[in-house]
């Protein structure tokens, strides 16, 4: 099993960004999907989860009405929009797989201007 998440970067407050994670090793269409992040310091955080067919959406408080989960089970992968991005959000994001507990190896974004 493989997750690579990718599209972190520096970005300004305020700004967007969209995350990538390509799965492979497991069929992407059939499970639930979700990312996480953690901040320097603190513990990691559930960010949003999308059923496996996407039709079913949770997000967490600090982040609902900016940013968007979403998937493409054809090309086996999950996406993270964020808009209205804050300093707040500098963390590096996980895609976490569930039911078999697998983790990606996360990516940096860093909001600042």
């Amino acid at each position: 099993v493989q997750l690579v998440e990718s599209g972190g970067g520096l970005v300004q407050p305020g700004g967007s960004m969209r995350l990538s994670c390509a799965a492979s090793g497991f069929t992407f269409s059939s499970y639930a999907m979700t990312w996480y992040r953690q901040a320097p310091g603190k513990e990691r955080e559930l960010v949003a989860t999308i059923t496996s067919g996407g039709t079913t959406t949770h997000y967490a408080g600090s982040v609902k009405g900016r940013f968007t989960i979403s998937r493409d089970n054809a090309k086996n992968t999950l996406y993270l929009q964020m808009n209205s991005l804050k300093p707040e959000d500098t963390a590096v994001y996980y895609c976490y797989a569930p039911h078999g507990g697998y983790w990606g190896q996360g990516t940096q974004v860093t909001v600042s201007s």
